[in-house]
């Protein structure tokens, strides 16, 4: 399958443009990446004369997301007890009104000749962040406590859990309160830094709209990083892709320099990541957008002053400032796993966790809530 298709497959998706829908299968990404450290301690304290292993599965194991778009079945997290293999599926909650519990049919059970029989080999962990809980269950027990019927928000049929019969099983443990700070800190941070999006349609619509308003001419040059950048952005959104996108990218990399601020950085990882999932990479180009994105991300991190913000240029506010790099920052991540999965490299070291060069989430996110509008 060439660039050109996955990048139609990936951009229809629910009407969703292509970096809404990694947003959105980000947030349980963020979850799992936190919590498979706690679940390993667990299973430890659950089976202390076993060695266990925990390792995140799934189609977004390595990706967070899945690229080409679609949903993996494959459990979110295998675990290895003992000689034993277990498979769990993941799930949280962070409300406390919540009057059933769900859980999808094709995960809690399989349609047998005669009806649906629960998975064996498999375990739910089940975390509600509000009650610094969790519980631990096997599809046979959803199987038997659930109410098969339909789920508004999902528009599909689920095993439904009343809350009275689910919450009496949830078990308190306040070793999850830091994880879950840390859970809760990254979708601050992930959901600050997408409506950086939002600033620049709301930049360029104000632009165009002063052509008819006020008689502007609107001025494109091939020379400007902010006309390549706006160029990039419109063709995104409209769904296009360059002829010569491999020739842009290469092109787009000279823009970079160690003088860039964060405002002038933030547009040109925005387009390094259009051009870049559009294409495929022949060996030089890999090497040459691979030194780059190196630059970029230590050229991001030396402008954290580990105080909660990132500082550039007067030019901007702190806030904004935070967000340019916290911008940047989330679509390099993306950038570094896609070339070691697809094209099977080593010219990085893998990310285990989202923002995982943000030396202090709590305090980013402290400071994001403090000043935001």
């Amino acid at each position: 399958m060439d660039a050109k298709t996955i990048y139609a497959q990936s951009s229809d998706i629910k009407s969703r443009t292509y970096l809404e829908y990694r947003k959105d299968m980000k947030k349980k990404a963020i979850a799992e990446l936190e919590i498979i450290e706690w679940l390993r301690i667990k299973l430890s304290e659950l089976y202390p004369e076993e060695n266990i292993a925990v390792i995140k599965s799934g189609g977004d194991s390595f990706l967070w997301f899945l690229r080409k778009g679609g949903i993996s079945r494959e459990a979110d997290f295998i675990c290895k007890i003992g000689g034993k293999q277990l498979e769990i599926e993941f799930q949280y909650a962070d409300r406390e009104d919540l009057n059933f519990y769900d859980f999808k049919v094709s995960k809690v059970a399989k349609k047998g000749k005669v009806r649906y029989c629960p998975h064996e080999h498999k375990e739910f962990l089940y975390i509600h962040k509000t009650f610094n809980s969790y519980a631990l269950i096997s599809p046979q027990w959803i199987f038997d406590n659930g109410e098969y019927g339909m789920v508004p928000a999902w528009r599909s049929y689920a095993y439904r859990v009343p809350k009275k019969i689910f919450e009496s099983i949830l078990k308190k443990d306040n070793d999850l309160a830091n994880y879950i700070e840390k859970i809760d800190a990254k979708n601050i941070i992930l959901n600050f830094q997408h409506r950086q999006l939002d600033i620049y349609k709301n930049q360029l619509s104000y632009l165009l709209q002063k052509v008819i308003d006020d008689n502007e001419i609107y001025k494109l040059s091939p020379d400007d990083l902010n006309s390549f950048f706006e160029i990039c952005f419109i063709l995104d959104n409209l769904g296009k892709i360059p002829n010569n996108a491999n020739l842009w990218l290469m092109y787009l990399l000279t823009y970079f320099n160690s003088d860039r601020n964060l405002s002038d950085v933030a547009k040109i990882v925005y387009c390094l990541d259009y051009l870049y999932s559009k294409i495929e990479l022949k060996e030089n180009e890999l090497c040459t957008v691979a030194e780059k994105v190196n630059e970029i991300y230590s050229h991001i991190i030396m402008k954290s002053d580990n105080k909660g913000h990132y500082f550039s240029s007067p030019k901007h506010s702190l806030l904004d400032e935070t967000r340019f790099a916290l911008f940047s920052l989330n679509l390099l991540e993306d950038i570094i796993q896609d070339i070691l999965f697809y094209y099977d490299s080593d010219l990085f070291t893998p990310i285990s966790k989202i923002y995982n060069s943000v030396s202090d989430v709590t305090k980013v996110a402290d400071f994001i809530t403090k000043n935001e509008n």
